[in-house]
């Protein structure tokens, strides 16, 4: 695609995160990459795969021919979930773990069950309560299920990633937050799920040059995947997902990114924040920039909460 054509469709947001922008962009990709049978023989991760995109980024990991673990608060709650993939992807293999990424505890013990190398593990784990609510470990519980969880999992991980890839599958809403350096767990003001959301996303994309850095060689990546039609829109924003569902991306093509970044050869430059398979500022508007020292004070704090310091 021209690039001023992408750039515009980047920064008016409406054409550009939903199903125009995909449709427009798509035109120019190579309908090889990723290659089939890509990940044959490899294992995936993802969390919050129970529905939406979580859901739709197993499919399509399996279809590549990875192995897929479907991570879910429940597993009992899975069971419609993995015989639809069973049925739509007779040959593939999926293993539904149940774990709480918002709890420390239960992250911890998982881990400890996961032997083998990971080639990709999906951060796409999500929650937006209407009220502050709580973690087992008393933190706030988007930042717990969006920063801590997925820091905590990935140290833990560390020795089955050493050829891997890890996506944090974000969100374009952070481009309205500033980094939330004296208050990551939203003691402060009036709380609005959509902003803590919003707050954790924009933590979630500062600290991936840093978790990049310290897991290098490992890829590490965030992605945000547009405007896409999920349950997890329609419950916690429903009259924006009235609104907008015309226009809305289907969840195959909200986790388009997430699929080749995963999967594409050879691996992309790591520590960037991606949309429709290229990488995107992480700021467009000047109030919202932190300083440095900002935030390697946040990867500090996040990385003592979640008890990897």
């Amino acid at each position: 695609m021209n690039g001023l054509l992408d750039t515009l469709l980047d920064r008016t947001v409406i054409p550009g995160y939903t199903r125009i922008g995909y449709g427009l962009r798509s035109r120019s990709w190579p309908t090889d990459d990723p290659a089939p049978g890509s990940l044959t023989g490899k294992t995936a991760v993802v969390t919050g795969a129970r529905s939406g995109l979580g859901k739709a980024t197993a499919a399509g990991l399996a279809r590549l021919g990875a192995t897929v673990h479907l991570v879910v608060r429940d597993a009992s709650r899975a069971a419609g979930t993995l015989a639809e993939l069973q049925r739509d992807i007779p040959n593939a293999t999926f293993v539904v773990d149940e774990c709480d990424i918002s709890d420390l505890d239960a992250v911890r013990h998982y881990a400890t069950g996961l032997t083998d190398p990971i080639h990709a593990l999906i951060h796409n784990a999500g929650v937006m309560p209407p009220r502050r609510t709580e973690s087992p470990q008393g933190h706030e519980l988007t930042f717990a299920t969006h920063v801590l969880g997925p820091l905590l999992l990935t140290e833990l991980l560390r020795p089955n990633l050493k050829d891997g890839r890890v996506i944090l599958v974000a969100s374009g809403g952070m481009y309205t937050q500033k980094l939330p350096v004296d208050d990551p767990e939203y003691i402060h003001g009036t709380y609005h799920g959509a902003t803590a959301y919003a707050r954790s996303k924009r933590i979630q994309v500062a600290l991936t040059p840093l978790l990049a850095a310290d897991m290098a060689p490992t890829f590490v990546a965030t992605m945000h995947p547009g405007w896409s039609e999920t349950p997890g829109l329609t419950e916690s924003l429903p009259g924006f997902s009235r609104l907008t569902k015309p226009f809305l991306r289907t969840p195959e093509e909200g986790v388009d990114t997430t699929l080749w970044l995963a999967a594409t050869q050879p691996t992309p430059p790591t520590g960037n924040f991606w949309h429709d398979r290229e990488p995107r500022p992480p700021h467009y508007f000047r109030h919202t920039q932190s300083s440095e020292a900002d935030t390697n004070r946040l990867w500090t704090h996040c990385r003592t909460a979640a008890g990897i310091l």
